[in-house]
């Protein structure tokens, strides 16, 4: 059984694009830092999974200051693309082909994980959300942001992408299957924006109508940050 779901040619250019960068990326990683609680001045070695091209290297180097970056994927081409994108940095940047449920990393050694879009593609994600736990230190936080059942099943989404349909989760699906696997999640930690492009709309009504989005919807989107706490025996 694979272990991946492969995006589509579509999802491949999209994740190219400027527009993913500003208005997905950017966009989550801000929402995440002002999630994180106790923020330390630096995050010396992070785990990019699902690193895909490398886009988000550099912008986690900004934000973190680590001393050493991880990036993973199950995708040789998007490894290639990545390794390029990083070629002339004076940061240590390594790349590992792997999917993340089977992570091969010493246990307890990494400061950050950082999982931006890429649980939505995992088919066991119980394995991958064990195996951050697993693999970061105590007190390491996981940065986990994802999109919601109800974006994935959309029509466009449907169209457009590839996904293992039958592992999708709501919000608090994803929220207690963190919690399960020994994360501590503080309340003010949590975020589920509602972006325009993660609504059915695409934020038409609006904004050209003016018709905020109605209370109760169901949450397309999920931000938050993970702390892994010493284990009873430490």
């Amino acid at each position: 059984m694979s272990l991946f779901v492969p995006e589509t040619r579509f999802g491949i250019w999209f994740l190219g694009t400027e527009v993913w960068v500003e208005h997905v990326l950017e966009r989550a990683l801000d929402n995440l830092e002002e999630l994180i609680e106790d923020r330390k001045p630096s995050y010396p070695l992070i785990i990019d999974v699902g690193c895909g091209m490398g886009r988000s290297i550099e912008l986690l180097r900004q934000r973190f200051a680590p001393q050493r970056i991880i990036g993973a994927d199950i995708d040789s081409e998007m490894l290639d693309l990545a390794s390029a994108r990083v070629a002339n940095s004076d940061l240590e940047v390594n790349f590992i082909q792997t999917t993340s449920s089977q992570l091969p990393i010493d246990d307890q050694t990494i400061d950050l994980v950082f999982c931006h879009q890429t649980f939505h593609h995992l088919v066991d994600q119980n394995a991958a959300i064990r195996e951050f736990y697993r693999i970061l230190k105590p007190g390491g936080l996981l940065l986990f942001a994802e999109s919601t059942r109800a974006f994935i099943h959309s029509w466009a989404i449907r169209h457009l992408f590839r996904h293992p349909m039958d592992v999708q989760k709501t919000a608090n699906e994803y929220l207690s299957l963190i919690k399960e696997a020994g994360f501590r999640v503080p309340p003010r930690s949590v975020s589920y924006p509602y972006l325009w492009w993660s609504r059915g709309d695409l934020g038409i009504m609006e904004h050209w109508f003016g018709r905020r989005p109605p209370e109760g919807h169901e949450e397309t989107l999920l931000n938050l940050v993970a702390i892994r706490d010493p284990g009873p025996t430490g």
